[in-house]
């Protein structure tokens, strides 16, 4: 699995410049490491590593849009995970607000797992 570090999870600072201090500013990394920390319920792999999220978008303003998808689309957590999703993204300094839409195309498959996640899962 990744490794989320104290400095992945921790909140952004602004820079201090002659006007004082700037908004933090939204990193990719930040975003990832937040997304890193939502598990589904039923596996014990955190939903990036698994493959489910398709593309993150940063936005100037602060705002970030992720797109996310299931294992299924009778997942029982579906309803959920999207939530867990905005909630973490939301606590990474910078960010002013969070859109996480759920898509199904492409279908997630297991091909998309980082190998960690294989390995976890005893999938290779």
């Amino acid at each position: 699995m990744t490794d989320v570090t104290q400095a992945e999870t921790a909140p952004a600072v602004g820079r201090w410049t002659p006007d004082g201090e700037t908004a933090p500013e939204v990193t990719e990394d930040g975003v990832i490491g937040a997304i890193a920390t939502v598990y589904d319920p039923e596996i014990p792999v955190n939903i990036y590593e698994l493959g489910l999220i398709y593309a993150i978008e940063l936005h100037d303003s602060g705002l970030v849009k992720v797109e996310m998808t299931l294992t299924a689309p009778n997942c029982p957590s579906a309803q959920e995970l999207p939530i867990m999703v905005r909630d973490a993204v939301m606590k990474v300094g910078g960010v002013s607000d969070v859109t996480v839409d759920t898509v199904w195309d492409p279908p997630w498959d297991p091909s998309r797992m980082s190998d960690e996640a294989r390995l976890a899962l005893n999938m290779f």
